[in-house]
């Protein structure tokens, strides 16, 4: 049995609806959340609510009262003040877990925040997206208690989590500077291919990245890069800025981080060119520049 019995989700968009669906599948009987969004009677958390066996919370601080575990699921710039709220009502001993991108000193930041109040904080980098594993997908933990928190957490399905480090901000950086690379790839792979349809030549492009990065499909791979830009840009580009902020603790100058971001603010204006064809969807783009 989970040593969890009373948990509280802060932040209720995709990520928070889909572990709610998961804890109510574990038998978590005292579920409740919180959204900023919950404000809104028409706002996209506001009407899941109606999907899930959950208690909705009129606030941060009732939704987190008596809770022994509260999962920190907001955007990225909301990290810290999620963490303020919460740290206004945690119970003593209650867990904190903070699955948001952030960056590692930020991530220090709302650890210091929820401690000062008797909570004990646990970062969590997601290495996936959060669909199809839900729960059990792969999860660097982090922290001193990461281990305490793993043992209680396994039996709610949390099966792709690992104690990653005792520091927090370890997995944070990890996890970001990975999203340099990956991001990175979808951003050059738009614009390189968008170009080279202008010109009538991406399927040799495409061919030619084959001589020095075998894969079995490139046009495969990059139909699915480019169209998680298309479809997630947004929210890609957040967690870029937070990948700039990562690099640039490092002391080091966050140059393709930013431009990274950019192109992925851009690619989710152009949303709508989504299609299953390569070809067909950066020419969907393409007329879509023009519309511009």
């Amino acid at each position: 049995m989970s040593a969890f019995a009373h948990i509280a989700l802060i932040g209720f968009g995709e990520v928070g609806q889909a572990l709610a669906t998961e804890l109510a599948k574990a038998g978590v009987m005292d579920l409740r959340a919180w959204d900023i969004a919950f404000e809104r009677q028409d706002s996209g958390p506001r009407c899941a609510l109606a999907l899930h066996k959950l208690h909705a919370a009129s606030s941060a601080a009732d939704a987190v009262k008596g809770a022994d575990l509260v999962i920190s699921a907001v955007t990225a710039a909301q990290d810290l003040d999620a963490a303020k709220t919460v740290a206004a009502a945690i119970d003593r001993g209650a867990f904190y877990l903070d699955l948001n991108s952030c960056s590692p000193g930020q991530k220090l930041t709302s650890a210091a925040v929820i401690e000062a109040r008797g909570g004990i904080y646990v970062e969590a980098a997601v290495m996936s997206p959060i669909e199809p594993k839900r729960l059990a997908s792969p999860m660097l933990l982090g922290g001193a208690q990461a281990a305490a928190f793993l043992d209680c957490a396994l039996p709610l399905g949390f099966t792709g989590a690992k104690v990653y480090a005792a520091e927090i901000g370890k997995a944070a950086a990890t996890k970001l500077c990975r999203s340099v690379m990956i991001k990175g790839i979808e951003a050059l792979l738009t614009e390189s291919l968008l170009a080279a349809r202008h010109y009538g030549v991406e399927q040799v492009v495409l061919a030619s990245l084959s001589d020095l990065l075998p894969l079995p499909d490139w046009n495969a791979t990059a139909h699915y890069m480019i169209s998680r830009s298309l479809e997630h840009g947004s929210r890609r580009a957040e967690e870029m800025r937070e990948a700039a902020r990562t690099v640039e603790e490092a002391h080091i100058t966050p140059l393709m981080s930013l431009a990274i971001a950019e192109r992925q603010d851009w690619a989710a204006d152009h949303r709508a060119a989504l299609t299953p064809d390569l070809g067909a969807m950066l020419t969907a783009i393409m007329k879509d520049m023009e519309k511009q």
